[in-house]
């Protein structure tokens, strides 16, 4: 498909989700020093290829993972109690991601409907937050990973769909929500993509912490 009919069959934006970490806000590398530090106490290594296992999970399901391939002699709730311990201190400094500010501002300022769609819970949003509560009081509304409608954590496309019913008023059925997230990994496997009623547009960028070029895709529901 040429570059022209594949830009023609995108359909007119009306409304769009974001993601938040690693897209709005710079935290993915707080994560990285988190478990690196707590991972190293047990000799272990906290590698991308872990990391790249556990990004979108829920936290407890994320911890559980990292402990069981890199065999550490923990459980996954001592894991994640001893992370959020850390976190406390670390994820209040989480600066926004070089032009989101700019972005947002733009798109509130013209009245396109936007929202978020984040696996965090509400501590965790609220620490990492801290800095930010005008530049996230634009959105229209944000999902959290511990809402009680959100079932399964990604790479299930329960976050997202339950924040796109929530826009007042909703889209149209023909024109649902886009989401567009930069991770540096597939959220979605396409039957998933398909299941939500999204089709994908993949692009190629080069990942920072990996230094491998990874396919990063955008999601359209």
């Amino acid at each position: 498909m040429s570059a022209s009919s594949s830009a023609a069959a995108l359909r007119p934006v009306t409304h769009l989700i974001f993601d938040m970490d690693g897209l709005l806000l710079d935290t993915e590398h707080l994560y990285t020093v988190v478990f690196e530090e707590i991972c190293g106490r047990f000799g272990k290594t906290y590698t991308w290829d872990v990391k790249s296992l556990v990004m979108g999970k829920k936290a407890l399901e994320g911890a559980e993972i990292i402990r069981d391939v890199l065999d550490l002699p923990i459980t996954k709730e001592e894991l994640l109690h001893e992370s959020k311990m850390k976190q406390e201190k670390i994820f209040p400094t989480a600066e926004l991601m070089p032009g989101v500010d700019k972005l947002i501002r733009h798109l509130h300022k013209h009245n396109i409907p936007i929202a978020v769609a984040t696996s965090s819970a509400e501590v965790t949003f609220q620490m990492k937050t801290a800095r930010h509560k005008d530049f996230f009081g634009l959105f229209h509304h944000i999902v959290l990973g511990d809402d009680p409608e959100v079932k399964c954590g990604k790479p299930q496309p329960d976050a997202f769909l339950v924040c796109a019913k929530r826009f007042h008023p909703p889209a149209p059925p023909e024109k649902r929500c886009q989401e567009g997230e930069c991770t540096g990994r597939k959220v979605f496997p396409f039957g998933l993509a398909g299941r939500a009623s999204f089709s994908v547009l993949s692009l190629k960028i080069h990942h920072l912490e990996s230094k491998e070029p990874w396919q990063q895709e955008c999601k359209w529901l």
